[in-house]
């Protein structure tokens, strides 16, 4: 997933990535093989926080796979698949308050 950052700054991106499209991001760069399982995956990536909204909240990559049922993973689609839901279902119990949802603009 992405979504477009406020247009007052022209060095950012076009897009902030979040979810499992800022992960894929990270794995491309990554020296990681498949098939692999999550200790392999987290070591070679770093254990980093993957945004999961746009406004940049975000979590572990190992609290991730803390959340994934299975542990080895035979492609990069495969642990991507997996762990979709994960950052979905962190995405959607966001903050619902008027206040969780200022504070998360700024």
């Amino acid at each position: 997933m992405a979504a477009r950052p406020p247009q007052d700054d022209a060095e950012e991106p076009d897009t902030l990535a979040f979810g499992i499209a800022a992960l894929d991001d990270r794995l491309d760069r990554a020296d990681l093989t498949f098939p692999a399982d999550a200790d392999e995956t987290v070591r070679a990536l770093g254990d980093p926080d993957v945004p999961y909204d746009p406004s940049g909240r975000s979590m572990a990559l190992s609290a991730a796979l803390e959340r994934v049922e299975r542990e080895r993973f035979d492609s990069e689609d495969e642990l991507l698949d997996a762990l979709h839901p994960v950052f979905e279902e962190r995405r959607q119990s966001g903050p619902t308050g008027l206040l969780d949802r200022l504070r998360s603009l700024f």
